[in-house]
């Protein structure tokens, strides 16, 4: 059974696809009352289910008439798409943010589901199992960057 979050998550990426705009603008207060829960919930899905890693921007317009609005970024090819992922990596990288950044890839058709899995284990915290967080996070920065850079240059 899935909780709040996971509904409220469907409901707005359900609410993207249909609509086919790459946004979706909503009133916190109102998403809160259609789905009987508290505002704050509401700010917690926009704030972890759709970050920049998982291929969102958020806007926001404060006051009587405000409303968050949740862009889906979209790449205008492959190469674009590789670079925003690059960028967002950097020097050192989490499991959790890592992994938001490989399911983008596969959502957006350039790595297949079993490569998504193959790389989700490699970036795993079990597998870079070392107690200093900065040389773990770095070393699976360094592992990404040298898996995009072959996905990259391979022909599809």
């Amino acid at each position: 059974m899935k909780n709040m979050s996971d509904i409220i998550e469907s409901y707005l990426k359900e609410v993207l696809s249909l609509q086919g705009i790459n946004y979706v603008d909503v009133r916190r207060n109102e998403l809160a009352e259609q789905f009987q829960c508290v505002p704050s919930q509401v700010n917690y899905v926009i704030n972890t289910r759709f970050t920049l890693d998982k291929g969102f921007m958020i806007e926001s317009k404060r006051g009587g008439g405000g409303y968050i609005r949740i862009v889906k970024v979209r790449a205008h090819d492959r190469s674009e798409l590789f670079d925003q992922i690059i960028s967002l990596i950097g020097c050192r990288i989490t499991q959790i943010r890592a992994e938001d950044l490989i399911l983008r890839m596969y959502e957006e058709k350039i790595i297949t589901e079993r490569e998504m899995k193959l790389i989700m284990s490699i970036a795993h915290r079990e597998v870079l199992a070392f107690s200093d967080y900065a040389v773990r996070d770095e070393l699976r920065a360094k592992l990404l960057h040298a898996i995009i850079r072959t996905l990259r240059y391979t022909p599809e």
